[in-house]
């Protein structure tokens, strides 16, 4: 047994996080560990790299035949316990090699020997799978390269067990079946890996175990070696009863036209070149539009562009709501006409992490929580005391600061702030992204009711099942362009590559 963990409980101001979790890890397989957002599977990862120090959490962890005592990352890392995290930890403007041996730099008489570095870093981006010259910029790579540089930094530790927190939350399908791939190869060299996972079958690809957390505790580990665990099971051991349905169900009250852009041209930013060429995308009342396609199709660009102009340049076409052309040359006139754009990067653009949640829900509406100019805090309170009941967030109180809720109740404020607005078009980019399935089912049922309360919903996936289990039509982007368009009870994930593949 390379790792046991035993009652580990942690607590914040009076919350408790972890309530006597057990955890065991045997050396050479790839434990995964599930759970809803919020379970405390962050929690209990920080508590094992030394994030959370010794005497900040009740409980032992023993390791490689030890009992331990971190008191900082560097204590765990010291035995070979690295964890790379969500939000990946590179510096955009400094090299590979650079990255790799920041902190551990090899020095000769107080000289970095560089020859050495970009040597030994060659062999680990070969190690990895990586064909990028050493002295490449970090930043000028791709997130699923970016991970793969992670891991070769974490090799150059001589690591032993390798704690992966939602690695493929922002990868395409291509670079996560890498990715996975790569993990299976480091299994077979005898590293040991936790992989913190919402994509199910991605664990059921790979892993030799999984421990399912609920509520901060324990529910129970399953032997993947003992015969196959279907995704059904694991999901009613997260959420703790079965779901039946992935999607709510819904009888859609679809009516006219209420939404339109004509003929929408968009060039980049930064190149020039035509980016979005010639859009035309319609949304009646009442209907939830998909719109899928591959990393790079536009889908994003073309939202932001529509949602005050805040991405591209020499941007042309008409919007229409109603009917009537309307001006959404600003975010505050488009969101004065009713959009609302929800982007797919919550925590760069959605919040700002280190104030409340009261102070996030009105953002997009100020007008809505003041008096004369002067910000009502009894009122901000109120609404925020509201989203809180009606979203079901889960948080210590809306004086919380929204860096500490999980993914998921993060993703309930953002929603919460545009909703707030009282938005007649919703643009939801990728609103599902690195949530647990109980989670969700939650988004996917308040997406239900917006639409049967009338409003215009578009939905950004790079998840097709989602596209398929949630939408009402689907248009498919490729290159810029809409290639396909199709009701979804017409419509398959086959239906949509061979729609893409075909312009390729």
């Amino acid at each position: 047994m390379l790792l046991e963990m035993r009652d580990i409980r942690k607590t914040f101001t009076g919350v408790v996080a972890l309530d006597r979790v057990n955890l065991r890890v045997q050396a050479g397989e790839i434990h995964a560990i599930v759970g809803e957002n919020g379970a405390g599977k962050s929690t209990l990862m920080k508590v094992l790299s030394g994030i959370y120090p010794h005497g900040s959490y009740d409980g032992a962890i023993r390791f490689d035949g030890q009992e331990r005592h971190f008191e900082g990352i560097r204590d765990s890392e010291r035995l070979g316990i690295i964890i790379i995290h969500q939000e990946l930890a590179l510096v955009p403007l400094l090299s590979i090699a650079e990255n790799i041996f920041l902190g551990k730099e090899t020095a000769r008489h107080g000289v970095i020997d560089w020859m050495a570095a970009h040597g030994k870093t060659q062999a680990l981006l070969k190690k990895v799978g990586l064909r990028e010259s050493s002295d490449a910029l970090v930043g000028q790579l791709g997130i699923g390269k970016q991970q793969l540089v992670e891991i070769a930094k974490a090799l150059s530790r001589e690591v032993k067990l390798l704690i992966l927190d939602e690695p493929t939350a922002s990868l395409n399908e291509e670079d996560s079946q890498a990715l996975l791939d790569l993990l299976l190869e480091l299994k077979a060299q005898g590293i040991t890996c936790i992989l913190i996972s919402h994509k199910l079958n991605e664990i059921a690809r790979v892993a030799d175990a999984i421990t399912v957390l609920r509520d901060g505790s324990t529910v129970e580990t399953l032997d993947c070696r003992a015969g196959p665990v279907s995704e059904d099971r694991v999901i009613q051991a997260m959420v703790g009863r079965k779901m039946e349905d992935r999607y709510p169900r819904r009888q859609p009250r679809i009516g006219e036209t209420a939404f339109e852009v004509r003929d929408w041209h968009v060039h980049h930013p930064e190149r020039g070149d035509a980016f979005i060429k010639g859009v035309n995308l319609q949304v009646k009342r009442g209907e939830i539009v998909g719109i899928a396609g591959l990393m790079g199709a536009g889908r994003t660009e073309l939202a932001m562009s529509i949602f005050g102009r805040s991405w591209g340049q020499r941007i042309s076409g008409q919007v229409l709501l109603n009917g009537q052309p309307i001006d959404v040359s600003t975010v505050g006139k488009a969101i004065r006409h009713g959009l609302a754009y929800l982007t797919e990067d919550r925590k760069g653009y959605g919040l700002v992490l280190d104030e409340d949640i009261c102070f996030n829900v009105p953002l997009a509406r100020l007008e809505g929580v003041s008096r004369a100019a002067v910000i009502d805090d009894a009122r901000e309170h109120q609404i925020a005391q509201d989203y809180r009941e009606r979203l079901r967030i889960r948080c210590a109180g809306v004086d919380q600061k929204t860096v500490h809720l999980s993914g998921g109740n993060q993703q309930k404020v953002v929603l919460s702030k545009w909703l707030f607005t009282n938005p007649e078009v919703l643009i939801l980019d990728e609103p599902t992204r690195g949530i647990d399935v109980g989670a969700k089912y939650e988004i996917y049922t308040l997406i239900a009711q917006l639409a049967q309360e009338g409003k215009c919903v578009i939905v950004i996936s790079s998840e097709l099942p989602e596209l398929l289990g949630i939408s009402d039509r689907i248009y498919v982007m490729d290159e810029g362009r809409f290639v396909a368009e199709m009701p979804t009870a017409e419509a398959s994930q086959e239906k949509i590559m061979r729609a893409i593949v075909k312009t390729a």
